[in-house]
């Protein structure tokens, strides 16, 4: 097969496609029917020799191949809408970077990891939340530039991602100046019958405080359980309970001094990742961000910043 003998509109339609992961979506976009859609992209599998698709009834998913297929097409007609707006006069130098944040992250820790883009001209910053899942899907279909998470995701040759260690921070127990100045508690054995609120159960740093403690036969007083972290810091802030959390959550408190540490453990621990796609391009600022040698820097606000380490990439399947 040479170049002469591929269809680029059929090429251009599965690209469309894979990009909103629907044919209803790609159709209504594209302003044809699904039927027309479906055969033009069957006839582009057909010349190419292979399927790019796995067709479960409705839903769509890209095979390894198909992840192959979209990454070249993304960088083709990618290029393309970056040609049409420089000669539509826009500006050529604009980089838009779209960011997925897993709901129960630290907005602290988002905007600290986001800083160096904060202050590039040339970014244009779109941020959204979400669960890990849903998230990465949208990775994968190149919907987003990168995901940030508090756990790497696997990879394989269906799925190819990395997921590079941005580093991690000791859980720290805090609360109210007021009430707990000058105290400190030892995790977990002085936490019996203590009226604590902590991350919900989807959160992983609540999983290694309930063990930690049924292993040391602790029981603490369950006040509040909270799955968003903002929220988490302002019970925080505004009860006199003892709270399970991330400094980096509360280092503007912390600093201030309306919050205290009152106890820590080496046991608790909360790690940060940020997952990209193998296939496809990174825009410039972003792909020099994530090539940094160290994250040192990304804490600098914070109390107890959290522990530079090596960017390197890295997957479960590594």
């Amino acid at each position: 097969m040479n170049i002469n003998q591929l269809n680029f509109k059929h090429l251009f339609y599965f690209w469309r496609v894979a990009q909103q992961g629907s044919l209803t979506h790609a159709a209504e976009q594209l302003q044809t029917s699904q039927s027309a859609l479906s055969t033009q992209i069957r006839q582009l599998e057909t010349r190419l020799g292979t399927p790019l698709f796995d067709r479960q009834g409705r839903q769509l998913a890209l095979t390894a191949t198909g992840q192959q297929v979209f990454a070249y097409a993304d960088s083709m007609f990618g290029l393309g809408e970056q040609m049409l707006g420089w000669l539509e006069g826009r500006d050529e130098d604009t980089a838009p970077i779209r960011v997925g944040s897993v709901s129960t992250m630290s907005r602290n820790f988002q905007v600290n990891w986001l800083r160096p883009l904060l202050h590039d001209p040339r970014v244009v910053l779109s941020v959204e939340s979400g669960l890990l899942p849903t998230l990465v899907e949208r990775l994968l279909r190149h919907q987003l530039d990168v995901v940030l998470a508090n756990q790497p995701v696997p990879s394989n040759p269906a799925r190819p991602m990395s997921s590079r260690f941005l580093g991690s921070q000791d859980i720290s127990l805090v609360g109210r100046a007021d009430r707990w100045s000058g105290a400190t508690l030892r995790v977990p054995e002085d936490l019996d019958a203590i009226e604590m609120a902590m991350p919900s159960a989807r959160h992983g740093v609540r999983l290694q405080f309930d063990a930690l403690c049924f292993s040391a036969g602790v029981r603490p007083r369950l006040r509040a359980e909270i799955d968003d972290m903002t929220m988490l810091r302002l019970i925080a802030r505004d009860s006199g309970w003892i709270t399970v959390l991330p400094e980096v959550v509360v280092q503007d408190e912390l600093q201030t001094g309306e919050l205290v540490r009152v106890g820590q453990s080496s046991q608790l621990t909360e790690h940060f990742y940020a997952i990209t796609a193998r296939t496809g391009r990174l825009p410039d600022p972003l792909d020099r961000l994530l090539s940094r040698e160290t994250a040192g820097g990304i804490f600098t606000d914070a109390p107890n910043p959290i522990q530079p380490t090596r960017t390197s990439s890295c997957s479960l399947n590594d």
